[in-house]
C-alpha cells in the first residue's frame, strides 16, 4: 500500500476515534520546512465560538492583528508587516468572515466580526510510516518535531512489525502505533510523552555527518506556530484532493478515492486520467467531499458568520 493510501486510511479512523479536526499535510516548523503527514487538534473551551465565525482558514496576520471587535480600525494603523501582506490579510480575513469594513472619510477600517476564541486545546502530530524498512529520514524528523515541541505529542503510525532495533532508532518521547488500513485497527505500542510548548524549543534546520545547523524558538514564536497550525488544519481538513472524473472511482462512505479497477485507492492527481488505460471519463459523479467532512467531524461548512452581509473585494484600496 502507498503511503498516500496508509494516510487517508489513518485519517478516516481517526475522524472516527478522535475528537475534533483532523487534517493533514501541514508546516509543522517555526523557520525550518517540516511538514507533518497527519496532525489532530482537539477542541479547546471556545471550540463552539470557532465554529460559528467561518468554515475556512482564518489568516494569522488577520489574528494577530490589532484589529477588534469593538471600533472599526483604519487597516494600516492595524498591522505589523508589509503592506502587501497586510492587505491580502484583509482581503482573506473579509472573504471568509473574519473581517467586515466599512469605508470613512475615503478610508478603509475594518473590525472583526466576533472576537477570535482561545478554541484548540491539544496538538498531536502522527508520523505515517507504513514500511520501516525504508525509513529515509524518519529519525531526523521525529527528533526535530521533539526538540522543537511546538505539538503536544507526536506519534510514529506504521504497517509494519515493530522490534526493539526499530525503537532504538525513534525517539523515546515519541509514541508508536501499529495500523492496518485495512481493518482500521489500531495498537499502541508505545505511548508518547506529552511535550513542552510553552517552553524555548530548538528546531533542527539541517543535519548532516558531520554537522547540524539549529535554531531556537522562543515560547511567543511556538504559540503563533501552533495557533497557524490549529487554524490551517481546521479550514484545510484531510480530504485536499479531488475526485477523478472517472466512471470507475467507487469512493467509500468517507469520500475515499476507490479504484476498483486498480484494486486500491489512488491518488488523483498521479493516477488518473487520459494516460490511465482504464480511464472512462464521468462528469456525472456528485461526490460532496464538504457535506461528508460535516457529516463526520464537528467541522461547521455553513457557520452562522458567513450569513453575515460582506463586502466586495473590489472595494479594498491602498488609501
Amino acid at each position: 500500500m502507498s503511503e498516500f493510501a496508509f494516510e487517508l486510511a489513518l485519517c478516516r479512523q481517526l475522524e472516527v476515534d478522535q475528537e475534533g479536526i483532523v487534517s493533514r499535510q501541514l508546516s509543522t516548523g517555526v523557520r525550518g520546512r517540516r511538514v507533518m503527514d497527519v496532525v489532530c487538534v482537539s477542541p479547546g473551551q471556545g471550540f463552539d465560538e470557532r465554529r460559528a465565525i467561518t468554515a475556512d482558514t482564518i489568516p494569522p496576520a488577520a489574528i494577530e492583528s490589532d484589529v477588534g471587535a469593538g471600533v472599526a480600525t483604519y487597516w494600516k494603523d492595524a498591522f505589523d508587516c508589509h503592506p502587501e501582506t497586510a492587505a491580502a490579510a484583509v482581503e482573506s480575513a473579509v472573504e471568509c468572515g473574519f473581517f467586515e469594513r466599512e469605508r470613512h472619510n475615503g478610508r478603509t477600517y475594518v473590525r472583526q466580526t466576533a472576537r477570535y476564541p482561545d478554541w484548540y486545546g491539544g496538538l498531536l502530530g502522527i508520523e505515517n510510516k507504513p514500511d520501516l524498512g525504508r525509513p529515509g529520514a524518519l529519525e531526523t524528523q521525529l527528533l526535530t518535531d521533539v526538540e522543537l515541541g511546538v505539538l503536544d505529542e507526536v506519534v510514529l503510525a506504521t504497517a509494519s512489525h515493530v522490534t526493539g532495533a526499530h525503537l532504538n532508532h525513534i525517539p523515546e518521547a515519541v509514541g508508536v502505533w501499529r495500523f492496518d488500513p485495512d481493518s482500521g485497527e489500531r495498537t499502541v505500542l508505545r505511548e508518547p510523552t506529552t511535550l513542552s510548548p510553552g517552553e524555548h524549543g530548538v528546531e533542527i534546520l539541517d543535519r548532516s555527518s558531520g554537522r547540524t545547523e539549529i535554531r531556537i524558538a522562543t515560547p511567543n514564536e511556538l504559540r503563533r506556530a501552533r495557533q497557524r497550525i490549529a487554524e490551517r488544519a481546521y479550514g484545510k481538513g484531510w480530504r485536499s484532493y479531488d475526485l477523478p472524473d472517472c466512471a470507475r472511482i467507487e469512493p467509500d462512505d468517507a469520500g475515499l478515492p476507490l479504484c476498483p479497477w486498480k484494486g486500491r485507492t489512488v491518488r488523483p492527481a498521479v493516477d488518473c486520467g487520459p494516460d490511465c488505460p482504464g480511464y472512462q471519463p464521468d462528469d456525472s459523479a456528485d461526490i460532496d467531499l464538504e457535506r461528508i467532512r460535516a457529516e463526520r467531524s464537528p467541522w461547521d461548512p455553513d457557520p452562522a458568520g458567513r450569513q453575515r452581509e460582506q463586502s466586495g473585494l473590489d472595494q479594498f484600496g491602498g488609501s
